[in-house]
């Protein structure tokens, strides 16, 4: 069995690291990512996709991307369910970032394409 996504895209906030109450640190990334066809008005529509970036690899995103900076994400996909009042199921899909290239440089590094790996 296989769980992988690659995505390609520009960040369209600065990353910021949060410290959970264990201590982990995680950063949430928001990374357009343009649609490969047309849509019926003939213009090309976008994806925002939220990333869940751990650790390791989410100290190295703060440090070496802004707003802007076109990256790619290679991660998995993880489902989440959670019950709602009403006998409602809510289902939700994140994506969990294991390695990440930048593509871009930004004006926090002048680099043209350094990658870091997640240490899970």
């Amino acid at each position: 069995m296989l769980n992988q996504i690659i995505l390609i895209g520009r960040l369209t906030h600065d990353p910021e690291i949060r410290i959970l109450e264990d201590g982990r640190k995680v950063s949430y990334i928001s990374v357009a990512v343009q649609r490969p066809f047309k849509n019926m008005d003939g213009a090309y529509d976008t994806d925002f996709i939220k990333v869940s970036v751990w650790e390791g690899l989410a100290t190295a995103i703060e440090s070496y991307a802004a707003k802007g900076v076109m990256i790619a994400v290679k991660g998995r996909v993880q489902s989440w369910k959670y019950d709602l009042p009403d006998d409602r199921k809510l289902s939700m899909l994140e994506v969990i970032a294991e390695r990440i290239t930048y593509l871009t440089s930004s004006s926090k590094n002048e680099f043209r394409q350094n990658e870091e790996s997640s240490e899970k």
